[in-house]
């Protein structure tokens, strides 16, 4: 059985996602419809110790 705590969409709190662009830090929300897009497709990886 999971442990899960179960919140009602009014307790939820929207996740800001911020991503490394060119050397600085931005909100994906601030990107063009575009850049979003592209963002959504990129494979993400866990580089190995």
């Amino acid at each position: 059985m999971k442990n899960e705590t179960l919140l009602k969409p009014e307790e939820r709190q929207r996740c800001e996602v911020w991503t490394r662009v060119m050397g600085y830090h931005r909100p994906v929300a601030q990107f063009n419809a575009g850049k979003q897009s592209e963002h959504r497709e990129r494979t993400h990886f866990v580089e190995k110790r």
